[in-house]
């Protein structure tokens, strides 16, 4: 099997440019390792369902949480890293202001699920460090020029920390999954050039929120629970780990779709998943694999952040699955008085 060191060495030749963004992934990827037998050791190594504090966002900060983030901050120190975003740091943190790629990061995503013995996970991005941001004033960098849309990125990808921990990734050519060899301590190509069904029979949704859902998402929702009996006609299984990167590997292994919507509850509005360092990565990792990432609306990649911690709804997996995900939003015509949940009776009917 080749090693992940080898794939990027390949790919990257001669070429500077590739050569930076293969060293940050070889960065990533080294403290992912050793991430890897922190988490496996579980309590053996510390209590790290401890909350120790908030981050940026207001959300509950766990021991791993920041011990993750300063792991992944000091690996990226002395590289071709200008500044990174992270979900653990309330401003970007600025590494080598003239540095030519920055990185966006979700440094455990999940950890809320660490005590519990789920599959949580690391979430990078790496984009181009702006002109605007690398020649502005040291002394007051221009931070704002850091946001970008998705289809700036040049590489993303997630580690995921389960039974088997993998490394899925995508340089712009498709998208590529390595599992470690946890005895050679090196991640090894095992799915070579993956590619989603353009539709499946699971889809994934916090399903007691179903009172709080827009009509489009319930009537999405009672297509699927109608099942043979409704327009749909085939039958569909509900999953839900409540860990993006874990629901994001099934959906590459298998197909699918994951939805986390806006709903009425207060703090959910706008969506719950940060833009930058989360949806935006995972859209491209499922657009490379010929899958649909959106937010109701609009396709992700496409959304200018007004924030770096901004939050969205976002919907991704088999790409027909999302269009049709996607058509109830847009087209209100689709859209008709929707059946109670596990009712019989379907919006067209």
């Amino acid at each position: 099997m080749i090693k992940l060191y080898t794939f990027l060495k390949d790919w990257a030749g001669e070429d500077r440019d590739r050569k930076d963004v293969a060293r940050i992934i070889t960065s990533m990827a080294g403290v992912g390792i050793r991430l890897a037998e922190r988490i496996s050791n579980g309590r053996i190594s510390a209590d790290f369902a401890e909350i120790v504090g908030d981050n940026a966002d207001g959300d509950a900060q766990k021991a791993l949480d920041v011990e993750a983030n300063e792991v992944f901050l000091y690996a990226l120190k002395g590289g071709p890293t200008a500044a990174v975003i992270s979900e653990e740091n309330e401003e970007p943190v600025i590494l080598d202001q003239k540095a030519p790629l920055m990185v966006a990061m979700d440094p455990l995503d999940g950890s809320s699920n660490v005590d519990t013995n789920v599959s949580i996970g690391t979430i990078f991005s790496i984009l181009p460090a702006p002109e605007a941001f690398r020649e502005s004033d040291p002394a007051a960098p221009n931070v704002e020029a850091l946001l970008q849309k998705g289809d700036q990125q040049l590489a993303a990808g997630f580690i995921i920390y389960g039974p088997q921990t993998a490394l899925v990734l995508t340089l712009g050519e498709g998208v590529n999954i390595f599992t470690l060899d946890r005895a050679a301590g090196k991640f090894l190509l095992t799915y070579e050039n993956v590619q989603l069904p353009e539709a499946k029979n699971e889809y994934a949704i916090n399903a007691s929120n179903y009172r709080h859902w827009d009509k489009p998402v319930r009537s999405y929702i009672d297509e699927c629970v109608s099942g043979e009996e409704g327009p749909r006609a085939q039958n569909f299984n509900m999953r839900w780990i409540a860990s993006l990167v874990a629901e994001a590997y099934r959906i590459f292994i298998r197909g699918g779709i994951f939805m986390y919507p806006a709903d009425g509850r207060k703090g959910y509005g706008e969506g719950r998943l940060r833009l930058v360092y989360e949806a935006n990565p995972i859209a491209f990792l499922i657009e490379q694999a010929g899958g649909g990432a959106t937010e109701g609306h609009e396709r992700i990649m496409a959304i200018q952040p007004s924030s770096i911690h901004q939050r969205i709804p976002f919907t991704f997996g088999s790409i027909k699955m999302v269009e049709r995900y996607e058509r109830y939003h847009t087209d209100p015509d689709r859209v008709s008085d929707h059946a109670p949940l596990f009712g019989s009776r379907s919006i067209f009917r």
